[in-house]
């Protein structure tokens, strides 16, 4: 594929942004006891699919073992998340969410839609619609780029 200048200029701006709104989110980001927001995505991932070992969270969320084991080790710390036995290898152990860490993380999801619906208030619900749904098929053809490069 040949990237032209204008595609260049857009990516560039596209990047600035992205930085911009991770700075963002990270300043609204939990404020609920044993999650900051470095935690909150192994949470939520835990929660979305279920026990699994820390290995297989870093994966998947293309982050370092090392940091993912820190972020669980203060997720466990804080009660939010709990090590089982993994019935497939009695060495290891799955990660779960806790009863506490479901009700903190719904507390933070419901925290994070009011401030990024109040963010949008002035935005037509077609406007809203349509940046959610662009931006989503960004994000996933990101993903995709990103296993593609990592194979």
């Amino acid at each position: 594929m040949t990237v032209i200048q204008e595609d260049l200029d857009v990516a560039d701006r596209l990047v600035a942004d992205v930085v911009q709104l991770v700075r963002l989110l990270k300043r609204i980001g939990p404020a609920m006891r044993g999650l900051d927001s470095a935690s909150f995505p192994v949470l939520a991932r835990l929660a979305a699919d279920g026990p699994q070992r820390s290995g297989e969270i870093a994966a998947a969320m293309c982050a370092d073992p090392s940091t993912v084991s820190r972020q669980v080790a203060g997720l466990v710390r804080a009660g939010l998340v709990e090590r089982r036995a993994d019935p497939e290898d009695g060495r290891a152990s799955l990660l779960a969410v806790t009863e506490d860490g479901d009700r903190v993380l719904d507390h933070e999801r419901r925290t994070r839609a009011e401030r990024l619906a109040e963010a949008l208030a002035d935005w037509t619900p077609q406007d809203r619609e349509a940046f959610a749904d662009q931006f989503g098929r960004f994000v996933a053809d990101l993903q995709k780029m990103h296993e593609r490069d990592t194979r």
